[in-house]
């Protein structure tokens, strides 16, 4: 099968589909590119599945190149029969490629290695064949004894070990064994002698014992940083039953062969030292890939919903980065994000200035007209969120909100924060940060490395590479979904946007920086380095506003003369007020395929340019409900079982989500109460019920009411 065929089948795709992509990945076309503007080439392939594409072709050819270099090994060494071939041809996995080439591969000094260079591989045959011979076996040892192998215990116990080698190695016995080990092994943890765990982090994995299969994700994850760091002792089991299966369907012992015994001695330390350790450290790795996969999946997915939180335009908002002894640290930025006015208050423990810290936060709302306070959640938010609700429940235009600020302390001291606010202290960089959140929390947070952002589990104990390449694609399609201002991008949003990397993002600022804002598209084609391909990528998803009304809109410029024929079809003008486009473009929608063949374009692109011309520049986190706003606070006290209350989902996990009500403790609404099918993603804004109270452990049980 070709590998337009073999992924087709796999993700249930056609192979035209699939081949279209394969040809305009390996053309140099970035999948945000391939999604937005040759969806007539794919079938409209949405970015996932080219996504999977993407991943599922590269594993392919990498099996491939893996499997010419094993061919290529075993017959150097003179030992690839037609039917080892035809084997290693039909092999689909690495992991059976690997089984294959396992007798193959060079290895370091081994028992059976030894064994071999004192000649006694005939022998081992001898008991692999379970040959029916007359002699005894001091009789067959004879001709092997030397200088070397002085008994015929020496002689079987070196035989022994190349069959155990043998058994071990074969494919097919691996195969059934790893399978057998995944479908029944038992994963049973105990608490380490003497190890310490002073908050009982573990605890649940003291006494542990459960089926392979049945071991959650994040299960997977908790015991493998228990076994690292010392807590936990981990073990992997299989019953005899079950590993003599796959053994002896290849090599089943001869009652009728004098060496029967030599056999059953051989598996039986082929199990114990070789087979069952190789498949236990082969299963542990294959739960661990699934569980770090899952845990990215969730991450990313958490990730996705933060970064399109819709922006709150139009406000001027006040940050506070809270915190104790070194005191909350203030920003004012207006409406554009500049910033008006920086400073420290100290309402909290040790100097308890609190009617100071009000009359301070009240001289500036009053002073600049601040409309909206930002809150981080970190240390201290609580008590600094009754500070607020004290300052707003007299004022009717003023509210507040509690940020997600993981990460602002990583960006106030990088250089990019450095270069942005030179003349601002590290430590009011943050304040900065958490009140651009609120306005563009997408520009915001594509300044922070995806995995300080904190909304994931166990992000520190999984494949480093594969979650930065996930959470890098994950802010890569929201940006160019959302689109980006070109003339007042920063550089590290630039970066995300298709086609632009970190140095032409870095060009592209400095062109504008030398020679003001872009006044087209078009414009762009004179940035150093930026060629006729990164052009094609890029355009789309830029935006230029205040000039021609394509550049603002997600309209390839490659479609102008197909948008500006539709304008004149319907009789528009660039400056026509949205109700009468809309009613004009609605009477040419009804023609829309006779249109798109007179025009010599596809109907999906058709379709795209009549949404983009009907509502040019749409923000699509526009149509998400906004973040909650609050002017009170309530404590763990003020709550009641039964009592409802609206929540912002603040993180996504395997056994639910927790969601901020307004309380210092966020709730967890377990999976148990979420209906099933219900897709929760962060940012929701969700109805919820209080279940349980447990205020000594800080713990809030929600249940389901509804979005």
């Amino acid at each position: 099968m070709t590998y337009d065929q073999k992924i087709a089948a796999r993700l249930n795709l056609s192979p035209m589909q699939v081949k279209s992509t394969i040809d305009l990945l390996d053309a140099g076309n970035t999948i945000p590119f391939i999604a937005r503007y040759r969806k007539e080439m794919t079938g409209s392939l949405d970015e996932d599945l080219l996504r999977k594409v993407s991943e599922v072709i590269i594993q392919l050819r990498s099996v491939d190149e893996r499997r010419d270099s094993i061919i290529a090994s075993i017959d150097e060494q003179g030992k690839l029969t037609p039917e080892l071939r035809q084997q290693l041809e039909a092999a689909e996995t690495l992991r059976v490629l690997e089984d294959l080439y396992l007798p193959y591969k060079p290895k370091r000094r081994t028992r059976a290695s030894i064994a071999r260079d004192k000649g006694l591989q005939p022998l081992a045959d001898l008991i692999l064949q379970q040959a029916r011979v007359s002699k005894t076996l001091d009789q067959l040892a004879q001709p092997f004894l030397n200088a070397e192998v002085l008994t015929t215990d020496e002689a079987f116990a070196g035989a022994r070990d190349i069959v155990a080698e043998t058994i071990s190695d074969h494919a097919g016995v691996r195969g059934v064994v790893r399978d057998k080990a995944l479908r029944f092994g038992m994963l049973r943890c105990e608490k380490v002698d003497g190890a310490e765990d002073a908050k009982a982090v573990y605890q649940l994995y003291y006494a542990f014992e459960q089926r392979v299969d049945r071991v959650k994700p994040y299960q997977i994850l908790a015991i493998n940083r228990g076994e690292t760091e010392k807590v936990l002792h981990v073990a992997l089991t299989l019953t005899d039953h079950n590993w003599r299966e796959g053994v002896e369907a290849v090599f089943r012992s001869d009652q009728r062969s004098g060496l029967a015994d030599q056999l059953a001695l051989a598996i039986d330390d082929a199990a114990k030292r070789l087979l069952l350790p190789a498949i236990e450290r082969d299963v542990r790795r294959l739960l661990a890939e699934q569980a770090e996969e899952h845990a990215i999946s969730v991450f990313a997915s958490n990730l996705r919903g933060l970064l399109s939180q819709p922006p709150i335009a139009g406000q001027t908002v006040l940050g506070l980065d809270p915190g104790f002894r070194s005191g909350c640290k203030l920003a004012i930025v207006d409406h554009t994000g500049k910033v008006l006015d920086t400073g420290v208050i100290y309402p909290h423990e040790p100097q308890r200035q609190r009617p100071a810290a009000l009359k301070t936060l009240a001289e500036l709302v009053d002073r600049h007209h601040v409309t909206l306070i930002a809150i981080g959640n970190g240390t201290a938010s609580r008590e600094t969120e009754q500070l607020a609700a004290d300052l707003t429940r007299e004022r009717d235009d003023l509210h507040y909100l509690l940020v997600n600020e993981a990460g602002a302390s990583v960006y106030s001291a990088s250089p990019l924060a450095r270069a942005e606010m030179p003349d601002l202290d590290v430590t009011l960089r943050g304040a900065v940060s958490i009140a651009r959140r609120v306005q563009d929390p997408l520009a915001e947070l594509v300044k922070i490395d995806p995995k300080s952002i904190g909304v994931g589990l166990y992000q520190h104990d999984v494949n480093q590479k594969q979650l930065s390449d996930s959470l890098a694609g994950v802010v890569e399609t929201v940006v160019n979904r959302v689109g980006v201002d070109l003339n007042t991008a920063s550089g590290a949003l630039l970066t995300y946007v298709a086609g632009i990397g970190a140095k032409l993002a870095d060009r592209i600022v400095a062109y504008r920086d030398d020679n003001g804002p872009f006044a087209d598209r078009k414009t762009l084609k004179k940035v150093a380095g930026l060629g006729p391909k990164a052009f094609e990528q890029c355009a789309g998803f830029l935006r230029v506003r205040g000039g021609n009304l394509l550049d603002a809109t997600a309209i390839h410029p490659e479609s102008y003369t197909t948008a500006e024929a539709v304008l004149k079809r319907a009789g528009l003008r660039a400056n026509t007020p949205p109700p009468d486009r809309d009613l004009a473009l609605a009477k040419l929608r009804p023609t829309l395929e006779t249109l798109a063949t007179e025009l010599g374009t596809g109907i999906p692109t058709l379709v795209d340019i009549f949404e983009q011309l009907a509502r040019p520049g749409r923000d699509p986190r526009e149509d998400l409900p906004t973040p909650l706003l609050r002017s009170d606070v309530l404590s763990v006290k003020d709550l009641q079982r039964g009592m409802r209350l609206s929540g912002t989902v603040r993180n996504v996990v395997d056994f639910g989500a927790f969601v901020d009500i307004g309380v210092k403790q966020d709730g967890l609404l377990h999976r148990s109460q979420i209906p099933r099918g219900t897709t929760l993603n962060v940012g929701d804004i969700i109805e919820v019920e209080i279940v349980t109270i447990e205020e000594e452990r800080g713990r809030i049980g929600l249940g389901w009411v509804g979005t």
